[in-house]
């Protein structure tokens, strides 16, 4: 049976992308790397310990995801180390609040995080949505950071009792990366002979899922999810038994693999924490560009999203 040549090139390009994401995934990985290992970059992430401490909303913010919207000037802190997401703009709460019980020895301040509306301001679209705070990495450092000094972040964040929690099932908190990686694909259209190698961004990262209560159950549980695995799938991981204070962290290995860690309470990440290591999406990470955050609602114009609070998100490098 003959085969078109049109086809023929969509067999072949099909067959060297599965052969390019075979290479990056069986590649002999390093060790997981434990987040907070090496030296903290001081330039970049934030204690919140200055009382003065204050983010500029510059309203309305940018909803570019749902109506392409950039509004410019963007929402940004006073102390220059956090900004809006263009692509769906901030949480509707960035504040400083005193840092609740359990918290890091000697803090005195964290950052509250809460939205209500999280798709264009005062149109409720009654679907899951989602706001960005993102910390200014790439341009206080003047660059990402490569893969090869094994870079990590980390950070404490604060979960309330869960009768505090918005009532809904899905991800509420998203903890992520951004990413540089090299994808080898042919234009639109173009034949095989013409695959290229092009940067791309990815967004490797953890979110707190919520199963609330159903007409069927009166149980309720969360757990963290894990994006992504070797084919773009989340993986859902370790189940949330206890409220309160929870340390999350993430690296990144000169192979390109990144890693997860989570535990309970504010103590130093070790070993013993680590969920998993991926190649996420089947690429390998070649560098770290900077970390933000995801505040998830229903967006229905009355329901606030639970309300999470974070301290001492920290960038580290392995000298």
């Amino acid at each position: 049976m003959r085969i078109c040549r049109e086809r023929l090139s969509k067999i072949l390009a099909s067959a060297a992308m599965a052969l390019c994401i075979a290479l990056t995934v069986t590649t002999v990985h390093s060790e997981p790397l434990v987040p907070g290992t090496g030296r903290k970059l001081e330039q970049v992430g934030d204690d919140f310990e200055d009382e003065s401490w204050e983010y500029v909303y510059n309203l309305p913010k940018s909803t570019r995801e749902i109506d392409g919207q950039d509004r410019f000037p963007i929402g940004e802190s006073r102390n220059g180390r956090w900004y809006e997401g263009m692509l769906r703009g901030q949480p509707d709460l960035v504040r400083r609040v005193p840092t609740p019980a359990g918290g890091l020895p000697g803090s005195r301040g964290a950052l509250l995080l809460q939205s209500l509306w999280t798709g264009v301001p005062g149109q409720a679209r009654h679907l899951l949505g989602q706001d960005d705070l993102i910390a200014d990495v790439n341009y206080r450092l003047q660059g990402s950071i490569s893969a090869a000094r094994s870079p990590s972040v980390v950070v404490r964040v604060f979960l309330p009792p869960i009768t505090q929690w918005e009532p809904r099932t899905g991800p509420h908190f998203g903890f992520r990366t951004a990413v540089e990686t090299r994808a080898t694909r042919p234009p639109p259209g173009a034949q095989f002979s013409q695959m290229r190698t092009e940067v791309e961004t990815c967004w490797p990262g953890m979110f707190i899922e919520f199963q609330s209560k159903t007409r069927d159950s009166n149980d309720c549980y969360a757990c963290l999810r894990l994006r992504a695995n070797e084919n773009g799938y989340d993986l859902r991981s370790q189940q949330i038994t206890t409220t309160g204070w929870w340390t999350l962290g993430m690296s990144l290995t000169p192979d390109g693999m990144v890693h997860y860690y989570a535990r309970p309470g504010v103590a130093d990440l070790t070993p013993d924490d680590h969920l998993a290591s991926l190649w996420p999406y089947g690429y390998r990470a070649e560098a770290l560009k900077t970390f933000f955050f995801n505040i998830c609602n229903a967006d229905d114009g009355r329901t606030w999203s639970t309300g999470w609070i974070i301290d001492d998100p920290s960038v580290y490098i392995v000298p």
